[in-house]
């Protein structure tokens, strides 16, 4: 936030430098103020540094070959500044959609709200979403995307700021019909709100967009352009079999030897008819799809007939997306404050998204990402996390969430958890019957702090309660052997081992000698030793870490 200087008790040289640094700075843009206000947890992790704790009363096991969904309660910086060892470079989409700056009280900076009356609102909002976008883009992959959800309230000062933090990026605005009932302004009733994407220069990212049944456009499967006669394509000349009364595909004939012509476009079988690709003038043409390809677009087809000619048509079922998202299942009414009543009846949370509205967002760029990660650091009524299950539900996919959320009146226990355990276990909609849980797991962890002052005893503290960090950034939760010395955990893909003894290396050696799988292990070191020459002689499955000192680089990197 800018501070006003007085000028009056400067000397003449001191003016002079000052107005050579005001020239250095870019003319376009925010400009930071060196003397702005911190906000407090930022300063406050020059003192301590933040972990997670397990809370392990909340923890959600289901389906152990499904992933495991993380949920960590603390202040969204302290949670990214532990992703930011964690997940560096790991996520495959950030959605956030963070508190809109109406100047209704309804959101705090420094433990104060904010509201109308103070001058540097914006300054104050912007000073809080750079804080947290400043670390969050350290952990995108390199072809990772950030949605931002916003209003109109600060959807331009926020443009400013991403174009800043993102240069090597192109930046969408998009508009998003969420509210078709309308907000009445002063002069004007707003029915959408924005979604900036945030997209690596010159790769494409966005995916395709899925089309409503009813939204979509066949034509015929008959090519009729150019190079499209039966000799250009041989493969492409068979004949599809319907039912001439369900006017159901039934099935494909096999390539036609090039000797044979069919009387007509349309052959009478016993109980079908034949269709040939043979146009109102008798031309033998081709189909678009050759008959070894055909079958996997049989879902797209379907048989009508014209001027007694039954013909083949193929539908579109996706698109290239547009700029502006118009559909009834965007209301945040009836698929964002219905939809939590059903899954939280006890549940009073505002204006909460609809799921679709996130659904097809991170669809768009994770639709075709079966194994991605979906971070959330604004994670509020849990939005993102029910999307993401959902569309695993919808493919089958092993996509994992992180959503970060305080617990500001109660949200991240009275909200987004048990929404996350109703999507994961189930619930009662009193309309339409139990609806079934979408198999996955959940880890509830909590931010805490250990002090931040490098000695040798701090070092200790900080390994010790760096179990979960180590476990969430390995992604494995199973626990195998759980001593005072020695942790080893597992998932599908490899065991991680944490040593909180050095003398401990042979023992755990002893441990592995069996496993399949490969072993990640974390030593402790009060330096930053490389303990890599004692598994010299294993060293085909172990990978070897020393730690705190790779926890302690991430953090002085990000509180300097």
């Amino acid at each position: 936030m800018a501070r006003k200087t007085d000028y009056t008790k400067y000397s003449n040289e001191e003016l002079i430098a000052e107005i050579t640094e005001l020239k250095k700075r870019k003319k376009y843009g925010l400009v930071w103020d060196e003397e702005r206000e911190y906000e407090k947890v930022v300063i406050d992790c020059k003192n301590e540094l933040p972990v997670l704790k397990e809370i392990k009363s909340k923890a959600i096991s289901k389906d152990t070959q499904k992933p495991t969904q993380i949920l960590i309660e603390g202040d969204n910086y302290h949670a990214l500044s532990v992703l930011n060892y964690t997940h560096q470079n790991a996520i495959d989409v950030i959605y956030i959609d963070p508190p809109y700056n109406t100047g209704a009280r309804d959101w705090k900076y420094n433990n104060n709200y904010v509201d109308n009356n103070d001058m540097y609102r914006h300054s104050k909002w912007l000073s809080f979403m750079n804080n947290r976008l400043t670390i969050a883009k350290n952990l995108l992959k390199d072809d990772g995307v950030l949605i931002c959800a916003i209003d109109e309230n600060e959807q331009s000062h926020i443009g400013v700021l991403l174009e800043g933090l993102f240069h090597s990026h192109e930046i969408h605005l998009i508009s998003i019909v969420h509210n078709p009932r309308g907000i009445q302004g002063k002069n004007f009733s707003y029915t959408n709100e924005f979604a900036y994407f945030v997209i690596p220069k010159g790769e494409k990212i966005v995916g395709n967009r899925k089309i409503a049944q009813k939204d979509i456009q066949f034509r015929n499967l008959r090519d009729n352009g150019g190079e499209s006669l039966r000799e250009d394509a041989r493969n492409c000349f068979y004949p599809i079999k319907i039912n001439p009364t369900t006017k159901e595909i039934t099935g494909f004939g096999d390539v036609c030897d090039d000797e044979f012509k069919p009387e007509s476009a349309n052959v009478k079988g016993d109980d079908d008819i034949w269709v040939y690709p043979i146009d109102r003038n008798s031309i033998e043409r081709k189909w678009r799809y050759a008959r070894q390809s055909v079958d996997t677009i049989k879902h797209l087809l379907r048989a009508k007939k014209s001027n007694r000619i039954w013909q083949i048509e193929i539908g579109k079922d996706f698109g290239t997306y547009r700029t502006v998202w118009k559909d009834s299942r965007y209301d945040s009414n009836e698929y964002g404050t219905k939809l939590i009543k059903k899954m939280v009846p006890e549940c009073d949370f505002d204006f909460p998204k609809s799921i679709y509205n996130t659904y097809d967002c991170i669809y768009a760029i994770i639709g075709e990402r079966k194994n991605a990660i979906v971070l959330d650091y604004f994670a509020g009524s849990g939005t993102t996390g029910h999307a993401t299950l959902l569309l695993n539900q919808e493919d089958g996919g092993n996509r994992q969430v992180i959503l970060c959320t305080n617990n500001e009146n109660g949200i991240a226990q009275d909200v987004t958890y048990p929404r996350m355990k109703a999507a994961i276990n189930g619930y009662d909609d009193t309309s339409n019957g139990f609806v079934d849980g979408i198999d996955s797991n959940l880890k509830y962890f909590k931010t805490t702090f250990v002090p931040a002052k490098a000695t040798d005893r701090n070092k200790e503290i900080l390994t010790k309660q760096s179990e979960e960090m180590l476990c969430l950034k390995e992604n494995t939760f199973e626990p195998v052997i759980d001593s005072d010395n020695i942790k080893i955990f597992k998932n599908n893909d490899h065991y991680t081992g944490i040593l909180f003894n050095e003398a401990e290396i042979p023992n755990f050696k002893k441990k592995i000698i069996g496993y399949d799988l490969p072993v990640r292990v974390y030593v402790f070191s009060l330096g930053d030793d490389d303990f890599a020459e004692e598994f010299s002689d294993i060293k085909y499955k172990v990978k070897v870490c020393s730690i705190p000192a790779a926890i302690l680089r991430v953090y002085k990197r990000i509180f300097r």
